[in-house]
């Protein structure tokens, strides 16, 4: 994955400037224009909640919606730059990911933790079309692939679910059936920030409808640079950091389940409790549909 997402960056910003030099002089202003847009998306993550213990592992049945507004400038017949804003959910659930028949995946389901995270995001990316336009925006091809790169900023905060856990909850010092903001619990004892940078990339492809409007089907992956998105990475601390009840026992410590159906606290000190050595992702996969704002002609002047 760290290959495949540098290559395909390097790609992208190498081709990008070839077509720059290439073809800046012969794309007037009066060719280039604005559009808006909207998405609907469907939002997954790869981290540490999940059904393998490695990044292209994803559990479909906890996508989750994603919604985006958008803004894009067309600079030269293949090259572009969009400004976004999108909010989404990702969500992981040991109980409903990890089989506990499965031998890698056994640790996972007794670990039985859970989140959701919902995510706002703003970002600003290089669009690199594949296929050029070198007419006005009236002219424009029918079919065009692109591919993209930028930077992103969002913020994140991941709670947990104290479900229905037949009394352990209340002997935990929690509310069954309430969502726990877990970064201020430290349960790992790291102070993470709710405000992070992510690397946005990948591909799509947009079919022109009429004069005005265009739908996309895109695909973005997030690299980002934490892994606490699901607010799991190391390993389990003691009972005297954690403490014996409440918020921060009840999910720094985990719920187990007994192969029986009952559940006990879980704690060994020291053990790992996720991955710990690869940042989370999260990908963005969905519709795109943009409106072009047909640009102002100026009339000459004669005297």
């Amino acid at each position: 994955m760290k290959q495949f997402f540098t290559y395909t960056l390097t790609l992208a910003l190498a081709l990008a400037l070839v077509s720059t030099e290439a073809n800046a002089q012969q794309f007037s202003k009066r060719k280039q224009y604005n559009s808006v847009g909207i998405s609907l998306n469907a939002m997954n993550y790869f981290g540490d909640i999940v059904p393998k213990a490695s990044i292209p592992s994803l559990r479909f049945a906890a996508t989750r919606p994603n919604i985006g507004l958008s803004a894009t400038h067309r600079f030269t017949p293949r090259i572009s730059a969009r400004v976004a804003l999108s909010y989404g959910r990702i969500t992981g659930d040991d109980n409903k990911a990890a089989d506990r028949n499965d031998g890698d995946a056994r640790f996972r389901y007794h670990r039985n933790m859970n989140f959701r995270n919902d995510i706002f995001e703003g970002s600003a990316v290089g669009i690199f079309d594949l296929i050029a336009n070198r007419n006005n925006y009236i002219k424009r091809p029918d079919f065009v692939p692109y591919v993209f790169a930028g930077v992103a900023v969002f913020h994140h905060n991941p709670k947990g679910y104290a479900g229905e856990l037949k009394g352990v909850e209340n002997a935990a010092g929690v509310s069954s059936g309430t969502y726990y903001n877990l970064q201020p619990l430290q349960t790992e004892g790291v102070s993470y920030s709710l405000t992070q940078v992510s690397i946005p990339f990948g591909g799509g492809v947009r079919y022109k409808l009429n004069k005005s409007f265009d739908i996309g089907l895109e695909i973005g992956w997030r690299k980002t640079f934490t892994d606490y998105l699901d607010d799991v990475s190391g390993v389990y601390l003691s009972d005297a950091q954690l403490g014996t009840s409440g918020p921060k026992a009840f999910f720094g410590k985990g719920i187990t389940r007994n192969d029986d159906g009952t559940y006990v606290n879980f704690n060994s000190a020291g053990e790992m409790r996720g991955k710990g050595n690869e940042d989370d992702w999260y990908i963005v996969t969905g519709l795109h549909l943009n409106y072009i704002l047909a640009p102002r002609i100026k009339s000459p002047k004669f005297r």
